[in-house]
Order: C-alpha cells, then structure tokens, then sequence
C-alpha cells in the first residue's frame, strides 16, 4: 500500500523522532547532574589540569564540562561525515555524467560511422554510374524508337523534329542535350 518514497519518508521521521527523546533525555541528564552536584560538598579534592589551565570547582561543574567537551566532539564528527557525504555525492554525481557522457559520445561515434557508411556506398555507386554506360536500345538493335517518328525524315507527322530522332543515335539518352537541330 505504501509506496517506496513513503516508506523512505516514514523512516526518516522516525529517526528524526527518535534522535529528538535521545537528545531532550541528555539535556535532562546534563542539566540535573550539573545541578545536584553543585556546591560544597561535591569539591572536587584532587585538582587536575587541562592544557596547562587548573580546573577547580564541583563534581557538578566538571560534569558541566564533559558535556560541553561532548557536544564540541559531537559537531566536529557531524560535520565530518556532512562533508564526506557530500564529497561521496558529489563523486557519484560526477561519474555518472561522466558515464552518461560516455554513452553519447558512443552514440555520436556510431552515427558518425553509419552517416560515412553511407556516404561511402553513395559515393562508391555514383562512380559505378559513372563509369557503366548507359545502353541505347535504338544504336545497339538498329531499330528506330516507336514514339511517332518517320524514320526517313526524323520528324513527328505534325512535322516538328523530335527529341528520340534516330539521327542523333539516342545521344539524349546518355546526357546529351538535345537542340532541336537534326544531326548529321
């Protein structure tokens, strides 16, 4: 019933929950130790010195302290790991452009070399037509096209000269451009 993304945000709120009654529970345990160990009964008997500096005072205030010392320790560590985190996110981030990247260039590269395929097989077939003749069915039977001419005078009966006259030998056919003159 639940999807993924919920049950992912239900967790998370749990620990959220949780870590707040951990920490509220501490605040209480710090605050009362520090205040029922105040005072001149709870002198601490044998001093003892940090970084040089004497600490005197209650149990109460040493207790005071340990929680401070504590909770300085507790930011260098989150932001330890925050900053690994986002060192590890950002790694990931960058290799799966780069792995993205890779596929596209893969993808541009088979382009490239399917586009110069076919370059290459145009190219390759436009030489073919070039250098293979092209066959005139009326020079190489010796009968003239059916197409309405006189084969005497090479013109239509509506006497125009016409553009398959059997004079010019299917020159326009190959390429030949015809100019309405008659050749010899």
């Amino acid at each position: 019933m639940f999807t993924e993304h919920h049950t992912v945000g239900l967790e998370a709120t749990m620990l959220i929950l949780l870590g707040l009654g951990l920490l509220l529970a501490a605040v209480v345990v710090g605050v009362v130790g520090v205040l029922t160990n105040g005072g001149e009964e709870h002198t601490i008997t044998d001093g003892f010195s940090v970084f040089g500096y004497e600490v005197t005072g209650s149990t109460g205030t040493l207790f005071l302290y340990g929680i401070v010392v504590g909770a300085v320790g507790l930011l260098g560590l989150a932001l330890l790991m925050s900053g690994a985190r986002r060192s590890s996110r950002r790694t990931r981030t960058a290799r799966r452009e780069a792995k993205d990247a890779r596929k596209e260039a893969a993808k541009a590269q088979k382009d490239r070399d399917r586009i110069a395929e076919q370059n290459s097989t145009l190219v390759s077939d436009a030489n073919t037509a070039r250098t293979t003749p092209a066959t005139d069915t009326a020079s190489t039977t010796g009968t003239a096209p059916t197409t309405g001419t006189t084969p005497s005078t090479g013109t239509t009966p509506s006497g125009t000269t016409s553009p398959t006259d059997t004079t010019s030998h299917g020159a326009h056919q190959r390429g030949a451009r015809y100019t309405g003159e008659e050749r010899p």
